[in-house]
């Protein structure tokens, strides 16, 4: 009991909208804190390096706009997101990366920080199939610096989102 109580002590001193959304679903999850470099070329690559955990097993978070939605992508950071098969995925004809100040706007987070879970507005999202090949996957928590792990399943419940190969090397 001690323990659990100690577990949420810690989650709770790194509460953010996206921590909260996934206590409040009660799904198993850990945080993960780093000290941030400003100067770092990728918020993912830097998390991962910083976490000690395959680029595979760290999935960044995208907006893009899919024929005028703004959409959520989350791929691995040592991958790319192939704009077609986002639009593709759910059901659209054209995609493009969405402006940073109306991802940070509609999300709530700034960029580097912007997480899958516990967002201003939901929006729809896709998640890359590559992620069932985890056990967990770390995205980012809701500020640069703390990452969430948990399963793919459980994102894509707690996101409603769409599993499909959005991805490419």
């Amino acid at each position: 009991m001690a323990k659990k109580k100690a577990k949420q002590a810690k989650q709770q001193s790194a509460a953010t909208p996206a921590t909260v959304a996934a206590t409040e679903a009660g799904v198993a999850f850990t945080t993960h804190a780093y000290e941030h470099d400003p100067a770092a070329a990728s918020y993912g690559e830097e998390a991962a390096e910083a976490l000690g955990v395959s680029p595979e097993q760290v999935f960044k978070t995208l907006v893009a706009d899919v024929d005028g939605t703004l959409t959520v992508a989350v791929v691995p950071v040592s991958a790319s997101l192939d704009l077609k098969a986002l639009a593709s995925a759910t059901g659209g004809k054209r995609a493009a990366m969405a402006d940073p100040a109306a991802a940070e706007r509609t999300t709530g987070y700034v960029r580097g920080g912007i997480s899958p879970l516990g967002q201003r507005k939901r929006l729809p999202t896709v998640l890359d199939a590559s992620a069932d090949g985890h056990p967990t996957i770390c995205v980012s928590a809701g500020r640069r610096g703390l990452e969430i792990e948990l399963s793919p399943k459980d994102l894509a419940a707690l996101t409603d989102a769409v599993t499909a190969p959005i991805a490419r090397a």
